[in-house]
């Protein structure tokens, strides 16, 4: 048997990650519970790490049962889970608090610094595959963009304990909520993009880095950034819309002006639906790599050699 033969599409194991999410969800909500019944600040980093990994993990769980060789082991894919999200959310910490400073491209200059952080941690880990196919890429780049997502989920989390008014465990659980459904088309669609098609131009040892690299890298860094900027254009957009003589002088003064409720009903409409553009977007650019990733699977299968005898 091949190691790089494909994984059978009816294993038993497809709905795992249906079990360690449902496992997961249950066991964050008695957290929360338990934690906001007792007041016992024990528990707040397993309500941090229980919330901030539980949609991540299940993602992955669920990205390990469609892969396309056997090299993409369990081994692996914790490796690129694990270490590639603690080296990817490092190296862009450092390089962000070097190189960037408060301007109108800083979204993105963070776009560009962690979407190149997260492709040179996936391209060092998968760089002793023998065979590297489209599909693998996707998986292992959602590994690392989804392990990235976990570690500064948990950041933001704990970060959310804290305010004015003292610990909020509304404001954490609030937060772990809000970045569990958007983890999905966050950073492990974008860098699943990227590793399909980092593995797509290589070739089956060697990484290439191709100019279809270079404009992906390009285009998933401002879907990055648009995502991260998307509450500064909403506000510009409806204070251009709408804005009042008056608002524009509070401005101009240091202040904060008080938006009217209209103001308000048009900033949520143009925040969220921005996110859902950008959201949209990525999912039907990564659909176009998977649909190569699965026209590069037929061919291999078509090309390969059938052995027979006790070797096979």
């Amino acid at each position: 048997m091949y190691d790089n033969a494909p994984v059978a599409a009816g294993a038993p194991r497809r709905r795992a990650w249906l079990r360690v999410f449902l496992t997961g969800l249950v066991l964050w909500l008695l957290t929360v519970v338990v934690t906001m019944v007792t007041k016992n600040p024990n528990l707040i980093p397993t309500l941090v790490l229980l919330g901030s990994f539980l949609v991540p993990v299940s993602f992955v769980v669920w990205a390990f049962g469609r892969r396309h060789s056997g090299e993409v082991t369990a081994e692996l894919l914790f490796s690129t889970f694990v270490t590639g999200g603690v080296l990817g959310v490092l190296a862009a910490s450092l390089l962000e608090s070097y190189l960037l400073h408060p301007s109108p491209w800083l979204f993105l200059g963070v776009g560009l610094i962690e979407e190149a952080a997260k492709l040179a941690v996936l391209a060092f880990l998968s760089r002793h595959l023998e065979h590297k196919y489209a599909r693998d890429g996707i998986i292992l780049g959602a590994s690392v963009g989804f392990g990235f997502a976990a570690f500064e989920s948990a950041g933001y989390a704990f970060t959310a304990l804290f305010t004015e008014q003292g610990l909020s465990l509304m404001q954490l659980v609030q937060t772990e909520l809000l970045r569990g459904i958007l983890a999905p088309v966050g950073h492990g669609l974008w860098t699943a993009i990227l590793g399909g098609v980092l593995f797509s131009a290589s070739g089956r040892r060697h990484f290439a880095f191709t100019g279809r690299l270079l404009v992906t890298y390009l285009g998933v860094s401002v879907l990055h950034a648009l995502w991260d900027s998307m509450h500064s254009i909403a506000l510009l957009i409806t204070l251009v819309l709408t804005g009042t003589p008056y608002q524009f002088q509070l401005l101009q003064r240091g202040y904060e002006p008080q938006p009217t409720d209209a103001q308000a009903t048009l900033f949520t409409v143009l925040s969220w639906g921005g996110l859902i553009l950008v959201a949209l977007a990525g999912i039907a650019w990564l659909l176009v790599v998977r649909r190569r990733a699965d026209e590069e699977a037929r061919t291999v299968l078509w090309r390969m050699p059938i052995r027979n005898g006790p070797g096979s």
